[in-house]
């Protein structure tokens, strides 16, 4: 392999644990939907998302679909799919789909070939990134900085789970359903309030300034530029590590449960904070049963429940716009009060839980809930804190 075409490797990364932690969420379960990195320049922004290429799972699509339509989901097929006589199954590596700043509108919502279809009859369909990305991270680096009508086509893509190609009278649909990972420098410009609000997640990456990491930063980068091989074999196998996580995590993602007070807890938190939506509730609740999963339990604790609204909480509008993203210490103070209540309503209502919805029934009664064996003879070698950044406080 070309050394220059060589990502950095995501465990070598150091410090940086609440970007780790919201990455490997949205791999393990994608309907999360997106991490913003937002720091100042010389921190790694770009370096960490790329780090990602080397742990991003395989998956199923349709043979010859440049959509990458799942095989096992006939009622998400794109058009071209629905029209085949056969289906086969590839598997394919997820990947991110980079969207350049002077990308234009038909490069990212794609067009048809009206030449081919005249010359020989077949629809020819020039696939935009939007298409590219289905099942993919879609990737905007200074994404403050996109010109308006392509946030305007993102925040529609975002929105809904189809894209439409139309032209003279030809029209294609396709999935788009896409994990969408921005960075920015704020000294740079804000981001406009309609996709700051797209992005679950909000990650504030600062400058490290503890002395030992510094010099660990210093030497990783020294011998990932000098020593790409040995670079490899350094970080190899904690690589090897977190992708065993990442597929552990989604087995058992469907099986996680969360108590119904912890759920009136997210709610009256995010009440208190006067946060605008229910969008940031829904995040949380996903996040924080995600990251039980990466760290193979199947109930979510409190420290789930902080984490995951530390998260998805500080780039939020709040009482309508006339105040600021709450601060660590605002979300901290709201959410430890609301989950100390949650205590005593538990006592009250008994142990209701909620499943997530990959299980079927969302309000599904758990009492009879059995434990399935969780230990990973292949990861038990790993810490989890080492490896995938979950790090409870």
């Amino acid at each position: 392999m070309d050394f220059h075409k060589r990502p950095f490797l995501f465990s070598a990364i150091v410090g940086q644990e609440k970007f780790k932690t919201a990455f490997l969420a949205n791999i393990v379960n994608p309907q999360i939907g997106g991490v913003l990195i937002s720091g100042p320049k010389g921190t790694g922004k770009s370096t960490m998302v790329h780090s990602l290429e080397t742990i991003l799972p395989a998956y199923d699509a349709v043979d010859g679909c440049d959509f990458n339509c799942n095989p096992k989901k006939p009622e998400s097929f794109c058009t071209l799919c629905r029209e085949r006589e056969e289906i086969k199954s590839v598997s394919r590596k997820m990947r991110i789909v980079n969207l350049p700043l002077s990308c234009t509108e038909d490069r990212l919502i794609g067009s048809i070939d009206i030449e081919s279809l005249l010359t020989s009859g077949r629809k020819k369909v020039q696939v935009g990134l939007l298409g590219e990305a289905n099942r993919n991270i879609l990737y905007v680096d200074e994404v403050n900085l996109l010109p308006d009508h392509l946030v305007d086509d993102i925040l529609d893509a975002a929105a809904l789970p189809w894209n439409t190609i139309e032209r003279e009278g030809i029209s294609i649909s396709h999935p788009d359903e896409f994990i969408l990972a921005g960075t920015m420098n704020p000294e740079e410009g804000e981001l406009r309030p309609q996709i700051l609000d797209r992005f679950p997640i909000c990650v504030k990456v600062e400058s490290i300034n503890d002395p030992d990491q510094r010099v660990e930063i210093v030497k990783r980068n020294l011998l990932y530029e000098n020593n790409p091989d040995e670079f490899d074999r350094q970080f190899g196998e904690d690589e090897k590590a977190i992708g065993r996580i990442i597929l552990k995590a989604r087995e058992l993602l469907a099986r996680v449960t969360l108590d119904e007070p912890f759920l009136y807890a997210i709610a009256e938190a995010c009440g208190a904070l006067k946060v605008d939506g229910q969008r940031p509730d829904i995040v949380i609740v996903k996040m924080a049963l995600t990251i039980a999963a990466i760290d193979r339990r199947l109930e979510v604790i409190e420290e789930d429940i902080l984490l995951a609204a530390e998260l998805a909480l500080p780039h939020r509008t709040r009482d309508g716009g006339l105040l600021e993203p709450p601060t660590a210490e605002e979300i901290k103070e709201a959410f430890s009060k609301t989950l100390i209540d949650s205590k005593s309503r538990k006592s009250e209502t008994g142990e209701k839980k909620i499943f997530t919805s990959g299980s079927g029934d969302i309000n599904k009664d758990a009492d009879d809930f059995v434990t399935d064996e969780l230990e990973d003879p292949d990861a038990e070698a790993t810490s989890p804190e080492d490896s995938s950044g979950v790090k409870k406080k």
